[in-house]
This record gives structure tokens, sequence and C-alpha cells, in this order.
């Protein structure tokens, strides 16, 4: 099954989870395109400065990999900068936030949520 980048599910969300600016989500597979235990496969685009509020997954774990910019990313209450092909992975019954530390460029990462 080949997904078109026109065929992908995109939201636009503003102040994300009680952050800051604006976060684009786009799915690139979405149910019932697969039949894994994934809540969410998708890429996050962060404008300069945006961020995503701190939050906690509970049953389920969240995993971030860094494709460009510099992201600050709130490991559980500390501070971590992730670059390109870093990644990290919020497991269940923890916290985190995604903020774009850059002020030129956009953050892009892609996001997998796994339900437990």
């Amino acid at each position: 099954m080949v997904i078109r980048k026109d065929e992908m599910a995109t939201a636009v969300n503003v102040n994300m989870r009680g952050g800051e600016g604006t976060v684009r989500v786009t799915k690139i597979v979405d149910k019932p395109q697969y039949d894994g235990n994934a809540r969410l496969i998708a890429t996050i685009h962060l404008e300069p400065g945006a961020s995503i509020g701190a939050h906690i997954h509970e049953n389920e774990e969240e995993i971030f990999y860094v494709i460009s910019g510099e992201a600050l990313y709130n490991d559980n209450g500390t501070d971590v900068v992730m670059y390109p092909g870093d990644s990290c992975i919020c497991n269940n019954n923890t916290g985190h936030a995604l903020k774009n530390n850059r002020s030129d460029s956009e953050l892009v990462v892609m996001a997998i949520i796994l339900t437990l």
C-alpha cells in the first residue's frame, strides 16, 4: 500500500497541550491502514519558538525522532537538546514536552505513540 502525501490528514494545533505557537501534525499512516497497536504515526512540524506543553503518557509510550531542526526536549523534568538523527522515548507513566529551540528554522520530528 502506498499513501500519497496529499492523502495524509493534517491537523493544525495552536498552543498544543498548553504549549506555545503553532504545531502541525501529519498522520503519515492512519487506522485502518495498519493493524498494529500504534495510536499515532506522524510527522510533527513546530514553527520557530513553538512547543508542545508538558504532559504524561498513561498506558502508552511515545517515540520522537528528529528529522530537522533543533529540539529542546523535556525528559520527565530534565531538559535535553536534540539534533537531527537523535531519538528519545517517553515511557508509560512518564512525562515530556518538546520545543523548537531555534528562531530561524522549523523543527520536524517523527512521532510514534504505541498503546500498551
